[in-house]
């Protein structure tokens, strides 16, 4: 069982975290046992890696309401035709799926195996936004490897570790054990009326150059953001008090629904910590929404809330980091950090950059 252990509170507790951190390191980094290098063994494209490849992008194919076929097929897995028809003819014979009438389909037990690697793709790519350092644009390659060797019991504890979380971080749903599916909700950005005030519910994360692009922006599902302007060339939106543009190709990766009426938007421009200069202060607005895992329960701990006071001190003879008053500690902030926390000057104007 795959164990993963929370930082420790007490002494009790530590040695037991320590004892479940050298069990985590155990599963993950064993030589040739553990998850890690039995990942690494699948890098390569085996037989069973292409088979579970082709039952995804069939499964994919059919959520999407497109019709499998052999060309398909080959083009998604950059496969000569010849190689997708052995792949098929495989799959039919363990019963996987059926090829008729130029078409190829799942048979339930193919969905049902499909399901259990989303399963463990989603599930893997929630664990390493929450629980790791692993930069965003990371996530979805480690998981298209991972989920070939995480067990259904791996997968099950990695669940239950995370409070059974229902979607991944781009907002993809998570496939229950059982393989129910929870509804995604939201359309493409540009399907929607300009001046609509609108929540992120997914951010798609192919092709990867596409959503870097997103996610320098800060985007992230949950954020709100309101509708500028539609044009053939560009889709305009303002999110955090900024404006931003985008090709309509790029923005209808980005999966919106309308806020609840009651909701509201903060158009305000708003500062950050890194905009301020030695000697004033600031008052914590929010940490932004895209830092999140690690960094986020960082910034938290150092206490670094909503509506705390942080008085800038002195920056190092570079520039950077530059040391704050937190809570009557000084702590060493890099400028990456800060540009984190967004706030609201509380000395003179001058107070900023």
């Amino acid at each position: 069982m795959l164990l993963l252990t929370e930082p420790p509170v007490a002494p009790l507790a530590a040695l037991a975290g320590f004892a479940g951190i050298a069990v985590l390191t155990a599963l993950l980094f064993w030589p040739r046992r553990g998850l890690v290098a039995r990942a690494l063994r699948f890098t390569r494209r085996s037989d069973r890696v292409l088979l579970e490849d082709a039952i995804k992008q069939l499964y994919h194919a059919e959520s999407a309401g497109r019709p499998g076929t052999i060309e398909s097929l080959a083009g998604g897995l950059e496969e000569s035709r010849a190689s997708a028809v052995r792949l098929v003819e495989r799959l039919a014979e363990m019963g996987l799926v059926r090829a008729e009438e130029g078409q190829v389909a799942l048979t339930p037990a193919g969905r049902d195996h499909a399901l259990r690697l989303v399963r463990a793709h989603r599930l893997w790519e929630r664990y390493l936004a929450d629980r790791t350092g692993v930069l965003p644009a990371e996530w979805h390659e480690q998981a298209e490897v991972v989920e070939h060797v995480l067990s259904k019991t791996e997968a099950e504890a990695l669940s239950a570790r995370m409070n059974h979380p229902r979607y991944d971080p781009h907002g993809d749903p998570i496939p229950t054990q059982t393989g129910e599916l929870p509804l995604r909700a939201g359309s493409p950005l540009s399907a929607h009326r300009p001046g609509e005030a609108l929540s992120v519910v997914h951010l798609e994360d192919e092709p990867r150059e596409s959503f870097e692009r997103l996610l320098a922006l800060g985007l992230t599902p949950g954020t709100s953001l309101r509708l500028l302007s539609v044009a053939p060339t560009e889709v305009a939106f303002r999110f955090d008090g900024r404006d931003h543009t985008l090709p309509p190709v790029v923005a209808d990766q980005i999966s919106v629904e309308p806020l609840a009426d009651e909701q509201e938007i903060d158009d305000v421009p708003r500062a950050t910590l890194a905009e301020l200069r030695p000697g004033g202060s600031a008052r914590v607005i929010r940490i932004a929404a895209h830092c999140q895992g690690q960094a986020r329960r960082r910034l938290l701990d150092l206490g670094i809330v909503p509506g705390g006071l942080i008085e800038s001190e002195y920056a190092s003879p570079g520039g950077d980091p530059v040391a704050y008053r937190i809570r009557g500690a000084l702590i060493a902030l890099r400028r990456s950090q800060a540009e984190l926390i967004q706030v609201e000057v509380v000395a003179p104007a001058e107070a900023m950059v």
